[in-house]
């Protein structure tokens, strides 16, 4: 249930019109009313509340005593206003919900007027305007520890940074020691300082100048359309990750995108996240779209006999698409979206000396892709006090082995489901962390979803392992587009460039075939090369090849045909080269190592590609 709280000069309301016959509520409730000096309640019920009617009631009575007490009135104007949520019970529910809160008010001697249910109404409403004037809550039928107030208090982190001797200094106090990346990580995660205010990432305009992402206002926001430049470099990042998983040990599966709320392991791993979920109806069942690759391959375990031989088990995912419903004022560009491809491994694990070990492991696999992405990444590890106390030293042995100081935050109770994990964070060209590689141990799921190992004493819970060992791919995306902007030659890695080789025929008609010759051999060993042969002059053509980020374009004409020998212009050394075919090759080659490189997606000649974002 969903309630927005008015204190009221008055409110006035007339039904007008029934959105139905069978719909319209007539019996007991008045079709007109005014009340003076109330709260009004604007009521949204959900269609979870239809699993516990009762417990959603006396709930909202809570809320309810609590906000009548802090504005000292007795009197209460409730009305049905199905605005306030996307998710909402049937009708009768919500009637139902409705009649009950109104009785159980009025035996508290409230005094209530109540609008009916099913009718389109005029209202008016007067706003007192004082700081507790408007206020909303988020009712549940289920009440715990920490639903009880809407930001329940929590004792503050301890914030450390940790260096690879072994030297511990306060987070703050360590900012004229650290990097430029690692101060702007502590002024974001400690003291909560915004970066740039009221500025666009970098990115939001890179990703549609250079044709490679767009925005689609048929879909929901959040989730982004691909023109192949950009489909290019995502396939290819995600060729990458599942490489990496695969000769890490990681086993690919596929799973399902969608789970049913009305598993009792679905609905409380899902109340881990909060209100970030994507829920809809599908027949008589409650659904949901998943944000990771957990539920999918938390059945697989489940279901499967695992030996203590097996382990660590590690199952993976390239989970296309994951789903988050963020707020729309939160959505931004490739950093933070509603539709995303999240990489997703989980490792089931022995025990918690097994679950170290695994998490230190996956942790400098993480630090593999800052150095094959060329991004630099700041981790962070983050710890309850219990579980630091008990491992002080095996996380210094950690940031030792990273190499890097990182900085630490010690929780004073867990509130998650992991005690540990390690997150990695880029910072953009405003001087903000993207988060991307995570890596935690789950000390929850395992006995939640009924997993278990055998062994010779019998059956046991494995500590499961969390890992993304690049993070979102978008959000890859986002952090290497940032990048650029920082740069003085702005450029992508060679293997992710779109275009790595472009040739420029000083006259088309003279020197496109032999062009033509030399991206056929080029491609024959996997280089994505093509030809400007546009009716343009060869200044233009130069200047779109630097537009285009290209890292090597070539001027072709009479004395390259009959010598042989190229002018390449080299755009990471600001200079012109010269060198053979077999030379240009190997250039290539060498920054593309074993990193994978898709085709060209786009054709052969630049006289063929299409504008995609009308520009």
């Amino acid at each position: 249930m969903r309630l927005l709280f008015i204190h009221s000069d008055h409110l006035e309301f007339e039904a007008r019109e029934a959105v139905s016959d069978d719909l319209a509520e007539r019996e007991g409730v008045p079709l007109e009313g005014r009340m003076e000096e109330c709260v009004t309640v604007f009521v949204s019920v959900e269609s979870g509340d239809a699993e516990d009617v009762d417990g959603v009631v006396e709930n909202a009575l809570v809320e309810l005593r609590d906000v009548t007490d802090q504005l000292s009135t007795g009197k209460v104007v409730l009305y049905p206003y199905a605005h306030l949520s996307e998710d909402l019970a049937a009708p009768d529910v919500a009637t139902a919900v409705m009649q009950d809160l109104e009785a159980a008010l009025e035996a508290e001697d409230y005094e209530v007027l109540r609008a009916p249910f099913g009718w389109y109404k005029s209202f008016e409403v007067s706003c007192k305007g004082h700081p507790l004037a408007e206020l909303s809550r988020h009712v549940a039928a289920h009440r715990d520890e920490e639903s009880e107030a809407e930001e329940p208090a929590r004792a503050p982190s301890d914030w450390q940074v940790v260096y690879p001797d072994g030297g511990l200094e306060d987070a703050v106090a360590a900012k004229p020691d650290v990097s430029d990346d690692m101060r702007a990580f502590i002024e974001d995660e400690v003291e909560d300082v915004v970066a740039s205010p009221g500025e666009e990432p970098p990115h939001l305009e890179l990703m549609q100048e250079k044709e490679l992402v767009g925005y689609d206002e048929l879909s929901d926001v959040g989730n982004l359309r691909f023109y192949p430049r950009g489909k290019l470099i995502r396939d290819a990042l995600m060729a990458y990750v599942n490489d990496l998983v695969v000769r890490y040990g990681g086993m690919p599966v596929e799973t399902p995108i969608m789970y049913d709320l009305g598993a009792r392991s679905i609905s409380e791993h899902a109340g881990k996240f909060g209100e970030r979920q994507y829920r809809f109806e599908s027949g008589d069942r409650r659904m949901m779209l998943r944000f990771a690759a957990c539920f999918g391959q938390f059945s697989i375990m489940r279901d499967m006999h695992i030996s203590v031989n097996d382990l660590p088990l590690r199952i993976y995912e390239m989970s296309t698409y994951s789903f988050r419903r963020e707020q729309k004022g939160e959505v931004t560009g490739l950093k933070r979206l509603r539709a995303f491809t999240m990489p997703d491994m989980h490792t089931a694990t022995r025990d918690m000396d097994q679950a170290r070990a695994e998490l230190l492991a996956q942790a400098k696999l993480a630090l593999q892709t800052s150095e094959d992405l060329d991004i630099n990444y700041e981790p962070a590890i983050r710890v309850t006090r219990d579980f630091y106390d008990e491992n002080e030293a095996w996380v210094d042995e950690v940031v030792a082995e990273l190499d890097k100081p990182a900085l630490l935050e010690i929780l004073p109770e867990r509130h998650h489901y992991w005690s540990a994990k390690i997150d990695f964070a880029a910072i953009d060209g405003l001087g903000r962390p993207i988060e991307n590689p995570t890596v935690q141990i789950d000390v929850e799921s395992a006995e939640r979803f009924d997993i278990e190992y055998t062994d010779g004493d019998g059956a046991h819970h494995p500590p499961i392992l969390h890992y993304s060992p690049s993070g979102g791919i978008e959000r890859v995306m986002a952090a290497l587009l940032e990048q650029t902007a920082t740069m003085e030659t702005p450029q992508l890695p060679t293997w992710l460039s779109p275009t790595q080789v472009r040739f420029i025929p000083v006259n088309p008609d003279a020197h496109l075939e032999y062009c033509d010759g030399l991206v056929d051999d080029l491609e024959a060993d996997g280089v994505r090369a093509d030809v400007d042969d546009r009716d343009e002059t060869v200044g233009k053509r130069i200047a779109r090849a630097e537009t285009d980020w290209v890292p090597y374009y070539v001027v072709v004409g009479d004395d390259e045909m009959d010598e042989g020998t190229l002018g390449v212009n080299v755009r990471v050394e600001g200079e012109e080269v010269d060198a053979s075919l077999a030379d240009l090759r190997e250039m290539v080659a060498a920054d593309v190592g074993d990193l994978p490189s898709p085709l060209r997606y786009l054709p052969r000649h630049v006289s063929d590609h299409p504008h995609f974002t009308g520009r």
